[in-house]
């Protein structure tokens, strides 16, 4: 279906394929200038079908020269060298072949109309897409201006006067500078939109690995001070019990002491690693998601929830928010926390969904790991084309058992 195709695309992806096809429309554009006038028309039908057959064969080459060159642009492929020299080349045949029918043709003013017409939009068309394919600003308007010039001087073996020559030229020059311009920027575009998704994946991983680098900052802070009071005490003790000391023993006692401190210490950082405050969270993941540029609404009140509630609930908040950032293309989502006399539920719901949602991996089952020790519950998949949403639920029975 072509909504879902579309839907399941990235907005780089998205603008990449209206790029592509803005390029493939020169092709049309100029059948449709000098390619359509041909039939039906006062020229002569084996000499219409000759032009007929050039301009469509210069159009086909220039939407592949069109779309090699954007793969280029992109860093995806070389330079399409071979391909370029073979359009320019197929561009100056068509509008040799223009003057030579308007010099050797059937006479008549359709046949001179015609040619002129093709002789002119296929220089503008050709020097616009070859310009795409050139590495410099100098190297574009070398090929602009080339061309002009060459379109002003063809022109006189046509019969043409100075001053339609020189219109020419100007045509020529306004259309393959404004067809370049317009190339280059949509290919600078398109660089831009990859650059700012590749930064906002960027930012979704450091914003994971900030919050990595805390948790183990902590646990550094609570185990480096006491691992190395451990390890002094227990080499002192060696040292007494090699002499047949007795306060060996009471090294001991102080280590098993310090052992037993540590790790109460350590489970009280897992715990408040592990028991969020649900309103920090809520909080945070609006920050993260604005800073990664999706639009985030947050609304509910999590104050007064049980410590157990709170804290599974943080951590669906957690997971929702890493896969919001990771998976798909979202540009809004809302989190919702509704409170009633049976139970809490909160809901988040995102846009940009890559895809139908399957079964879900292992982070949506340690949830439901952990909304199960509240007797709580985790459904989680696509509502509609491209929307996610993730519902959590959790009795508020809990409250009496605390």
């Amino acid at each position: 279906m072509p909504g879902g195709w579309w839907g399941r695309k990235s907005t780089p992806a998205k603008v990449e394929t209206y790029t592509r096809w803005s390029f493939h429309a020169f092709a049309l554009a100029e059948l449709a200038s000098v390619g359509l006038p041909l039939v039906g028309g006062g020229v002569p039908g084996w000499l219409a079908a000759l032009l007929l057959v050039l301009v469509v064969g210069h159009a086909v080459i220039c939407a592949v020269t069109a779309s090699r060159t954007l793969d280029w642009t992109l860093g995806r492929r070389e330079q399409p060298v071979h391909t370029l020299w073979t359009f320019g080349a197929l561009t100056t045949v068509v509008a040799v072949t223009a003057i030579a029918v308007a010099e050797r043709g059937p006479s008549g003013d359709d046949v001179d109309t015609a040619a002129g017409s093709i002789f002119a939009v296929v220089l503008i068309f050709g020097a616009g897409v070859l310009a795409m394919g050139l590495p410099d600003r100098r190297h574009v308007y070398g090929v602009v201006t080339g061309f002009a010039v060459g379109s002003g001087l063809l022109a006189l073996p046509m019969g043409r006067s100075g001053t339609a020559a020189l219109l020419t030229s100007l045509a020529v020059l306004l259309g393959a500078g404004f067809l370049a311009f317009t190339s280059a920027f949509s290919a600078w575009l398109l660089n831009a939109f990859y650059e700012l998704d590749e930064a906002r994946e960027t930012r979704a991983r450091l914003a994971v690995a900030e919050e990595r680098l805390r948790f183990g900052r902590d646990l550094h802070d609570v185990m480096g001070r006491n691992l190395a009071v451990i390890s002094l005490k227990s080499e002192l003790a060696v040292q007494l019990a090699r002499r047949g000391r007795p306060e060996a023993e009471e090294q001991m006692i102080e280590v098993q002491r310090i052992a037993q401190e540590s790790q109460r210490e350590v489970r009280e950082v897992v715990r408040g690693y592990r028991e969020a405050d649900l309103g920090v969270e809520l909080s945070g993941a609006q920050g993260v998601l604005a800073a990664a540029g999706i639009e985030c609404t947050v609304s509910g009140e999590a104050a007064g929830l049980p410590l157990d509630v709170q804290s599974a609930l943080g951590w669906v908040v957690r997971e929702a928010t890493t896969n919001v950032l990771r998976h798909g293309d979202a540009r809004r989502c809302t989190v919702s926390v509704r409170r009633s006399e049976d139970g809490v539920v909160l809901t988040v719901e995102n846009d940009g969904a890559a895809g139908p949602s399957g079964p879900g991996g292992s982070g949506l089952a340690g949830l439901r790991e952990r909304l199960a020790a509240v007797d709580g519950t985790l459904e989680a998949g696509a509502v509609r084309e491209g929307v996610f949403r993730l519902v959590a639920q959790v009795p508020m029975v809990t409250e009496v058992a605390s």
